[in-house]
């Protein structure tokens, strides 16, 4: 055999590899027992969401016969962040179905404050109700589909 029938054959050996190689990749995801291969698609749903909440309920009733000082105060100081983000990414390439997401970020306070106060004299400082709250989201709240 001459150098030309080697190379010859060498060539046809690479090439059927080759083939071979192309036609398995090309035939695994029909072949593939994969459910979302196996199934029709139906589209992308999604709920997505960060939820922050807070109460505070404060009572305060004071009986005195005399001075009241300071007494029977409600005092609540509620803080909320948020500095993360909440982010939603959805494909539906073969448009059979659609996208549906549903994502939000929430936060919510509530304070109910009651105070009493029955003094026989000076009643200073007392039956006070102090509330402070905040809230703050420095995140973002993304959402992409197409």
């Amino acid at each position: 055999m001459n150098k030309t029938n080697i190379h010859n054959k060498n060539k046809l050996i690479v090439a059927s590899i080759a083939i071979v190689v192309a036609l398995a990749l090309f035939a695994s995801p029909i072949v593939a027992m994969d459910d979302a291969f196996a199934t029709k698609k139906k589209g992308n749903k999604a709920s997505q969401s960060i939820s922050q909440s807070q109460a505070s309920v404060q009572n305060a009733l004071c009986a005195s016969g005399g001075t009241t000082f300071l007494s029977c105060n409600n005092v609540s100081f509620q803080n909320q962040k948020n500095s993360g983000n909440n982010a939603l990414a959805q494909d539906d390439d073969d448009d059979n179905g659609g996208n549906s997401a549903d994502q939000s970020i929430s936060q919510s306070q509530s304070s109910s404050q009651n105070s009493q106060v029955v003094s026989g004299e000076d009643t200073i400082g007392s039956g006070n109700n102090i509330n402070v709250q905040n809230q703050e989201n420095s995140g973002s709240n993304a959402a992409a589909q197409s």
